[in-house]
């Protein structure tokens, strides 16, 4: 069966249990959905309609006997955990080398040459919250000019400036210094973000003048070749920032699950052939990282509560993947992804039951199934499932 639109979205870091080699990068046991749903409970009807708990035991969460969706799982061939490798993987790439993360900071050479080319002071240099290390070292950059840099657990390099100390041209030039500076193999930061904010110690506000500098894919991507056949490639949330605009002809900005969900329906809505991808990042940044597994459940049943639109939003001839990207445990130790098998639920009009699709040894698959679709070249990595739609 061939589709006219693809619709793809990912629940950022909702995971469906450790990979096999999970102890190598210190997650054995992780399992995102399943722990969310043993510590608070969690109530996904929808989604449950379609298959999800067909794929692995869920507390709460009963397989189904006439599943509405096709049903899986999918490994990460790629080395690493991260947002950018995992979305990567999902269009083709296979990263060999992972991006670094930096849980005790960055190393002293790369500040010091970062001072050195900006001409400015670094304070900071620790993983942070972006607002709260505004509020803990604000007043101090008020005073000195020094450029605020912080981490998190993904590999992201930020730079925080008041913008009535260090105006935003200076602030772009001084990421993009950064951003040449951490494509050297020593350091490989998959993302500098510019973090501008405004106002007084005790109500410092961040601007929408955000801008990330992220590294570019090393080949092109199932994205590109959708372009080059003459298809559109629209994407919705950060996946423009995580691609580095690579292989897309229209990119919407979003500030929230739920208005990505909304900028997803207004694509269904749209007049197009080709893909739509679609990033939901407050699973992982909102809930994830900061180990809060009832805020991570609500998120979840917040989606839920909105799949029947999107189910309704889908056209004849359509179809939509949902699936994730990586892991994120909030139950686990730490405050980083967590290395696991994603889900994949592929859901169409004409499906009278879905099947299961095994285990897929890629994300790439996805890439793969694409291209089948589209008659477009294929991807070195993955294998179609096009044909079991």
């Amino acid at each position: 069966m061939r589709f006219s639109r693809i619709f793809c979205i990912v629940l950022d870091s909702v995971g469906i249990g450790a990979l096999p080699d999970a102890k190598e990068y210190g997650d054995e046991g992780v399992n995102t959905l399943g722990h969310i749903a043993s510590e608070v409970g969690l109530s996904l009807p929808h989604l449950a309609r379609l298959g999800l708990g067909n794929i692995a035991p869920i507390e709460g969460i009963p397989p189904v006997s006439t599943p509405a969706a096709h049903f899986g799982k999918m490994a990460e061939a790629s080395v690493g955990k991260d947002t950018t490798t995992g979305h990567w993987e999902l269009m083709g790439l296979k990263v060999e080398i992972p991006f670094k993360t930096y849980p005790n900071g960055f190393p002293k050479e790369l500040i010091q040459q970062f001072e050195k080319e900006t001409g400015r002071k670094v304070i900071g240099n620790k993983p942070a919250s972006g607002t709260v290390i505004i509020e803990e070292l604000g007043k101090e950059q008020l005073k000195t000019g020094a450029w605020i840099v912080y981490t998190s657990a993904d590999s992201v390099f930020q730079i925080a400036a008041h913008e009535e100390v260090i105006p935003l041209e200076e602030l772009y030039r001084g990421c993009e210094i950064a951003r040449r500076l951490t494509l050297q193999p020593e350091f490989a930061v998959a993302r500098v973000i510019a973090r501008p904010y405004i106002g007084q110690p005790g109500s410092f506000q961040r601007t929408p003048h955000r801008r990330d500098f992220s590294v570019k894919p090393p080949q092109p991507t199932v994205m590109n070749r959708l372009l080059v056949g003459g298809y559109a490639v629209l994407s919705i949330g950060k996946i423009s920032d995580i691609f580095a605009g690579e292989g897309i002809s229209e990119s919407i900005h979003t500030t929230s699950n739920q208005d990505g969900v909304n900028a997803t329906l207004k694509a269904m809505e749209k007049d197009f052939e080709g893909f739509s991808f679609t990033n939901l990042v407050d699973f992982d940044s909102k809930y994830g990282h900061r180990r809060d597994p009832l805020g991570y459940k609500k998120a979840l049943e917040e989606f839920d509560a909105r799949l029947p639109e999107l189910l309704d939003g889908l056209h004849p001839g359509d179809l939509l993947i949902i699936t994730a990207d990586h892991g994120n445990d909030p139950t686990h130790s730490g405050t980083d992804h967590t290395r696991e098998y994603v889900p994949i639920l592929l859901y169409h009009k004409g499906i009278e039951k879905g099947e299961n699709m095994g285990i897929r040894s890629t994300f790439s698959d996805v890439a793969a199934t694409i291209a089948d679709n589209f008659n477009i070249e294929r991807p070195d990595h993955g294998e179609s499932f096009l044909h079991q739609l």
